[in-house]
């Protein structure tokens, strides 16, 4: 039996262990020697790489994406992407989603693994359409969560509505690391009989379950997982590849990866781990096993973020606090799962709601958003005193929010100006606008700082 592996280091492990701090310069010379790993795929790109390039490292985004694709000759290229969201926050134009999407693939991408917060399948298929029409592969998500309304039935039946959209495969994509050996076992086998393209699961070693779920996931005919090679496994990252490779070999697996490079692999990240706990930037808290997010439900990005904005406040000893509130934050929003942007703007909320003293005093302009509607269905009732705080007698809008928005693409373009040097630059901008200015006079002003001069021979 054939099980795929993708390697997550650089985005999803970095991203979860320590905010994606990762910079191009700390792994571009390991980059052949994965690629020689033997890994379905390298996710390395999406989620929150984009905006962290741009606000963090001063990296061109695209460039990043190049250059990992000049090293990749035997790997696939992977990439988050959410959906109408793309890597922000908010939904973008229809116009502004295909381009962006056309121009991942242009630029070296192969497969993008596409999810709504909300499961609102709406909010993909444009992405999807897009992708294909452009020869990528699609990878339809279902975002895994428990509450009193996500349930085997449900899920099955979004499996077959994402292949009947014409994704080429399927991921369950358990944020949060909840989801038990035995549930991952349930709906693959389930998913198994009822849809025939390939399901992938990803998961996180948050709670301690994740080995057992992806040994599950194996026994039950998953295609593939998702692990991060050990320097940057455990906690809130994946499960390590070799520990997963190294079982799953034993039991008959053909898992496709050479173990002798796999050590290579790490033997380079290690010195690069101990840098980052070093300067702080990956705080090793979070590779300890919590149990507790079973009842919280928070993924690993989510956690290390509020860990990141409770400290900056002097408040990182608030934490249980804001940890017990978001599940009551969720509740009252009707039991969205807790992925990007949903997972940010809930556990905002929840921190507000305990920093302040008192629930829903200051509504964040996101949640006020998502309760009108403009994010998709809500997967359950939202509380109705607080749907009536934020709209007051206003119905929600019920349609499919992005047919309301113009295109942004040219008006961007014109905004700019000589300030984009490709209309790369313009959709940066339109994905993160501060951030892009910031970043491009950054690179206006290193290249004035570039002296070129010449040394003529005196007779």
């Amino acid at each position: 039996m054939k099980i795929h592996f993708t390697e997550t280091v650089l985005r999803d492990a970095n991203q979860s262990l320590m905010a994606t701090r990762l910079r191009m310069q700390d792994f571009t010379d390991i980059l052949d020697t994965i690629d020689q790993a033997g890994y379905h795929s390298i996710e390395c790109w999406g989620g929150a790489t984009f905006d962290s390039c741009l606000r963090y490292l001063s990296e061109d985004p695209w460039e990043r994406l190049r250059t990992i694709k000049k090293h990749m000759k035997n790997t696939k290229l992977q990439m988050l992407l959410r959906g109408q969201n793309l890597l922000g926050y908010h939904h973008y134009s229809d116009d502004m989603v295909r381009r962006f999407v056309r121009a991942s693939i242009e630029n070296g991408m192969d497969i993008i693994r596409i999810f709504d917060a909300l499961n609102d399948l709406r909010n993909i298929r444009t992405a999807v359409d897009e992708c294909l029409k452009a020869g990528g592969h699609a990878q339809g998500t279902i975002c895994y969560t428990l509450s009193p309304i996500h349930n085997l039935e449900m899920y099955v039946g979004l499996g077959k509505e994402i292949e009947a959209m014409g994704c080429q495969s399927l991921c369950i994509k358990d944020m949060a690391g909840i989801m038990s050996p035995k549930e991952c076992f349930d709906l693959v086998t389930e998913l198994k009989k009822q849809v025939k393209i390939p399901i992938y699961v990803h998961t996180h070693q948050t709670t301690g379950l994740g080995f057992m779920t992806y040994l599950k996931a194996a026994e039950a005919g998953a295609d593939g997982i998702d692990c991060a090679i050990s320097a940057f496994a455990g906690g809130t990252s994946q499960p390590a590849t070799e520990t997963m490779a190294y079982t799953l070999s034993q039991m008959g697996f053909d898992c496709g990866v050479d173990s002798k490079v796999l050590k290579k692999i790490n033997d380079f990240f290690l010195p690069e781990e101990r840098e980052f706990i070093e300067n702080g930037t990956f705080d090793p808290s979070v590779l300890a096993v919590k149990a507790d997010a079973l009842v919280y439900q928070i993924p690993g990005g989510m956690l290390s973020n509020l860990m990141a904005q409770l400290k900056a406040q002097g408040a990182l000893d608030r934490l249980d606090e804001v940890l017990e509130e978001t599940p009551r934050v969720r509740a009252d929003l009707g039991y969205p799962p807790l992925v990007t942007p949903l997972s940010q703007m809930v556990g905002v909320q929840a921190t507000v709601n305990v920093l302040v003293g008192e629930r829903y005093k200051n509504i964040g302009k996101e949640i006020k958003a998502y309760i009108k509607g403009e994010y998709g269905k809500a997967p359950g009732p939202i509380d109705p005193d607080l749907m009536k705080k934020v709209l007051g007698d206003e119905p929600p809008f019920t349609g499919r929010y992005a047919e309301t928005l113009e295109p942004e693409f040219e008006k961007a373009k014109a905004e700019l100006g000589n300030r984009a040097e490709s209309d790369l630059d313009v959709l940066s901008y339109i994905c993160f606008p501060q951030q892009a200015l910031h970043f491009f006079e950054e690179r206006e002003l290193k290249k004035a700082l570039v002296a070129t001069y010449t040394i003529e021979e005196v007779k």
